[in-house]
């Protein structure tokens, strides 16, 4: 047959009517678009997956064991590696469930500071996914603009402790210090500016024509599938089910700021990075109630030698050894329910940790979505999860 008849043969055929043989091929551990050691089995069909299978265990690092064998307050510098894009987080479910454990009750300026920076750490998370996420479709120019306004809340909380992706600042019975002088005026400064580069994003990425065809009718998560798959935060608020730990069970001080829950029905790629986008301007409006708040409380001595104030910090022995016990707590991470399952046995150490990581619980659904797309939608749609595989493979 010539070339020529065969190109009109093809161009004219029914894709039902070409027979391709179906391969097994790896998307990773090494490819990019993964965001880390994550390799995906497929089998395709042409460009079209007939399945996916997720395969774990490249970047396993153990921390529920290695947690079990330090005291609790040095569990908390591991927690940072959990999901390195939220260590705050981290940080603070962790101190949550010691707290729990032990019947703390931390001082009211430290939950005001603590609910502050987590959602600060919303919006840093938030940023490194419309960039990557904005990469991975094959737009260029939005990663500089996140990662220019992300460095803004790095700054803030590098003056706040001194580091800018693992912090160890929410501690036991509070935070390690208060906020140095001057650092409201700061975050109130980065908020306004935040709030005028969001709609910039938006038109930049959001809503382009070109991001817009690559995500809409990708990936479509329906209700029912994404309560049968135990997903939680932007995955499911995206499919029109507006559960938010913060609202679904309080914790902190949330109860006391106004803030509205973010849903969209659309259940595909779209949608997903739309309430993403639309939940940073809601951490936004819950930062300001916290800084006017904050704004009431005493300043500290800021000349006197570093000291834990007693308004930021509760009193916790050095090595504290809560009675036997268990206990499970959750908060509500940039991806998700965040909760950490916790056993006394009345030693110094935890008997037993066991890390509830959204990413993990997230990344499940894939095989379900995979099928019926081609290779590039996989891109998509493996990046809209907003997996860090730190977390994944705990």
């Amino acid at each position: 047959m010539a070339a020529t008849e065969l190109r009109e043969t093809v161009a004219i055929s029914p894709r039902r009517e070409i027979r391709t043989e179906e391969m097994e091929i790896s998307m990773g551990p090494q490819h990019p678009s993964t965001h880390g050691v994550l390799r995906v089995v497929i089998k395709v069909d042409g460009e079209w997956i007939r399945a996916a299978d997720p395969d774990l265990g490249y970047l396993h690092r153990s921390f529920e064991k290695l947690a079990e064998q330090r005291t609790y307050p040095q569990g908390i510098f591991l927690t940072d590696r959990w999901d390195y894009l939220s260590a705050m987080n981290n940080n603070w479910i962790y101190c949550l469930a010691v707290e729990k454990l032990l019947g703390i009750q931390v001082p009211e300026k430290a939950e005001w500071i603590r609910t502050m920076i987590s959602e600060f750490q919303r919006i840093a998370s938030h940023l490194v996914f419309l960039g990557t996420y904005g990469l991975d479709i094959g737009a260029l120019t939005p990663f500089f603009y996140c990662f220019r306004e992300r460095e803004k809340i790095l700054d803030l909380f590098e003056a706040l402790c001194g580091a800018r992706l693992t912090y160890n600042y929410i501690r036991i019975g509070g935070v390690a210090r208060d906020l140095p002088k001057g650092w409201l005026d700061r975050a109130e400064e980065t908020v306004d500016y935040l709030e005028k580069r969001f709609d910039e994003l938006d038109d930049l990425l959001t809503f382009n024509k070109i991001f817009v065809a690559r995500t809409v009718g990708i990936g479509v998560i329906p209700p029912e599938m994404a309560m049968d798959y135990g997903l939680t935060g932007p995955m499911i608020r995206a499919s029109g089910i507006p559960y938010d730990v913060r609202k679904a069970q309080p914790y902190s001080v949330y109860e006391q700021v106004e803030f509205d829950v973010v849903t969209h029905t659309g259940c595909d790629c779209w949608a997903r990075v739309w309430v993403r986008s639309q939940e940073m301007r809601q951490s936004l409006r819950i930062i300001r109630q916290c800084i006017a708040k904050l704004r009431t409380f005493p300043e500290p001595d800021f000349d006197a030698p570093y000291d834990p104030s007693p308004h930021v910090m509760a009193k916790v022995p050095p090595k504290p050894k809560p009675k036997p016990n268990d206990v499970y707590v959750a908060i509500e991470s940039p991806r998700g329910e965040l909760g950490v399952y916790m056993v006394s046995d009345g030693s110094e150490k935890p008997y037993r940790m066991k890390i509830r990581g959204p990413a993990f619980v997230n990344l499940s659904v894939l095989p379900a979505v995979a099928p019926g797309h081609k290779v590039a939608d996989l891109v998509a749609i493996v990046g809209n999860i907003d997996i860090v595989m730190g977390e994944v493979d705990r």
